[in-house]
């Protein structure tokens, strides 16, 4: 199983990574994801996210505390609005727009109730 979560891992800190580049992806929760396959696999590996200048302190407030960051909640938020947006203005069929709303509004619910780091 050692090699099973170290694959998991890995796989996320590369999309961690494309989400560095790419604007539309997030970096933060891919390293969640990582740093939690890598705590039962690899401690080091762990560490070494915890331990990074800039992504560290976001895994860390989460793991910690549940705790996002002001700006990224707006962001997240924001960019959900502009999804279900899109969707409604592309003419995706009532029922495809609904539900997509509603997960967004549920999901956002529960970002912004999360505590700010």
């Amino acid at each position: 199983m050692r090699h099973f979560w170290l694959g998991i891992g890995w796989l996320f800190v590369g999309l961690g990574v494309i989400g560095i580049a790419l604007p539309v992806m997030p970096t933060v929760p891919f390293l969640l994801v990582a740093a939690w396959a890598f705590a039962r696999s690899s401690p080091a590996l762990r560490q070494r996210i915890l331990d990074h200048p800039t992504y560290g302190p976001s895994v860390r407030a989460w793991q910690e505390r549940g705790a996002v960051g002001r700006l990224a909640k707006l962001w997240a938020i924001s960019a959900m609005t502009v999804g279900v947006a899109i969707s409604w203005f592309a003419g995706m069929p009532h029922w495809v727009v609904a539900t997509q709303g509603g997960i967004c509004a549920v999901v956002a619910l529960y970002l912004a109730t999360r505590p700010e780091r």
